[in-house]
């Protein structure tokens, strides 16, 4: 039994461990990219005091703006507009007032310009890994996991347990969204009732913490990573046990909740793989460790992703035509890429264009000359990270994350690695905080705001407390 446990443990680390294939060619990170000739049309003023001068009536607009638009993106099902329509618009009108509060139009193109070209960045990465994950979906990877775990047939919690912690590393390497989706039916297999929302809930608040430690997890330690705040190395080796411990922390609370009930599971069908099949599957798993790779030539990493994804898409094309069986490998590959989520991007670009306009109209040096101070001490700055992301649970992180890029000055990795910790895992605390809380309550319809947060606002509460404290003993080891 044990053999058949660590095996299935195996797959999930396996996985894991491919983007540490570079580790060791990876370089010392290049100093964050200098903005071009200017950061903001207007900056705060601060009196010899220390005072921070009040914004103008138009920034003011623009701010009013701002949080209009982000209510109506947390409450769009109440108003049957998609968040990513709303996050285009309000991204477009702040632009607009960006154009008319004095700017030339040189300094102006230069500035939308770089905002651009980081949007740009961030969103041809999660495009390429989101239809290397597609492709993984397609092919069965993750069917044959769910078989493994069903041959084991072991009770309720323990099951629960194998399924929590291989969402954890498997979260590491692939995104929240697709992680939740494939453990939530996996579950949705094993459980009933009661156990079948706790498994859900646990299922949520480990994806969250196994994305917040690795560069390939979720969308906001990406787009720190890509920002160059901390190296791969950084991220991974100060970001992992707070995680683990989180989760852990977590986990070991909610699954007392739980029954330790077994019912029959149906027999299902062996999965057998062609040789090019295997071929794919390996490739496309193979790919996620490029983007370290292509980082130790001075490129950028959304090249690896960019470069697996060619390599996988040809690789199919080729057996397609040699292959005389009818397999998986006669699918259409642009049908499966269209399958990515779309509009998830268009939200990304909406909402990182309408924070760059607020950086640029100076509100976001105003609001850190307040939150975190003129000097930005390292405490304070930390003290700030811990709650944002508590703040995370009922604003949405990418925003909360584009923000902190812009304001937060410290160089100090720790601290970014702590942003990362923080919006990545705040969000648990309730099922509307994160996108695999609310797929989640998607899936399983009887997984309510309420029911959610009877189970696992609690443990995850105190599991984010744990995680900042075990950083924070740990920057003391450390420094």
């Amino acid at each position: 039994m044990f053999k058949k446990i660590f095996a299935v443990f195996g797959i999930g680390i396996a996985t894991l461990m491919l983007p540490v294939l570079a580790f060791a060619s990876e370089p010392p990170m290049d100093e964050p990219m200098q903005k071009p000739e200017a950061e903001a049309i207007h900056t705060a003023q601060v009196s010899e005091t220390g005072v921070v001068s009040p914004l103008g009536t138009l920034e003011y607009v623009a701010i009013g703006i701002f949080v209009i638009g982000y209510l109506f993106i947390t409450m769009e099902h109440k108003f049957s507009v998609h968040k990513s329509a709303i996050a285009l618009l309000l991204a477009s009108i702040l632009w607009v007032l960006a154009s008319v509060s004095g700017a030339d139009h040189h300094t102006l193109e230069v500035l939308l310009h770089e905002a651009g070209g980081e949007v740009f960045e961030i969103i041809i990465f999660l495009l390429a890994a989101m239809s290397l994950v597609e492709i993984l979906v397609h092919y069965q990877f993750f069917d044959i996991i769910r078989l493994k775990l069903m041959k084991l047939k072991l009770k309720d919690r323990p099951q629960f347990l194998i399924i929590a912690y291989l969402t954890f590393f498997l979260s590491a390497v692939l995104d929240n969204m697709t992680i939740t989706i494939v453990m939530i039916q996996i579950a949705r297999r094993f459980f009933k009732g009661k156990n079948l929302l706790i498994a859900a809930a646990g299922v949520v608040i480990m994806a969250n913490a196994g994305g917040a430690w690795s560069p390939l997890g979720d969308v906001t330690t990406i787009m720190i990573w890509l920002a160059k705040k901390f190296t791969t190395f950084e991220i991974i080796s100060q970001g992992l046990i707070p995680s683990l411990v989180l989760g852990t922390v977590s986990t070991a609370l909610i699954v007392r909740q739980m029954s330790d009930d077994t019912k029959d599971l149906e027999e299902e069908k062996s999965i057998t793989l062609t040789r090019g099949e295997k071929l794919v599957i390996g490739l496309s798993l193979a790919s996620f460790s490029l983007p370290l790779i292509m980082h130790s030539f001075g490129l950028r990493p959304y090249m690896g992703l960019l470069l697996g994804l060619g390599l996988v898409w040809s690789v199919i094309e080729i057996l397609k035509v040699r292959s005389n069986l009818v397999t998986h490998l006669e699918a259409n590959i642009e049908h499966i890429l269209q399958k990515s989520d779309i509009a998830s991007l268009k939200f990304f670009i909406g909402i990182l264009l309408a924070v760059s306009a607020l950086n640029v109209m100076g509100v976001l040096e105003h609001l850190s000359l307040i939150a975190f101070g003129v000097t930005q001490e390292f405490n304070r700055v930390v003290i700030g990270n811990v709650f944002i992301g508590l703040f995370s649970a009922v604003v949405d992180n990418v925003p909360l994350t584009a923000l902190s890029l812009d304001v937060i000055t410290l160089a100090d990795p720790h601290v970014w690695v702590l942003l990362a910790l923080a919006v990545g895992t705040g969000g648990s605390f309730l099922i509307i905080g994160s996108v695999a809380g609310v797929i989640a309550m998607g899936m399983v319809k009887e997984l309510s705001f309420e029911k959610y947060f009877r189970i696992a606002a609690l443990p995850a509460l105190l599991g984010y407390i744990a995680g900042m404290i075990t950083w924070y003993v740990q920057y003391l080891l450390i420094t």
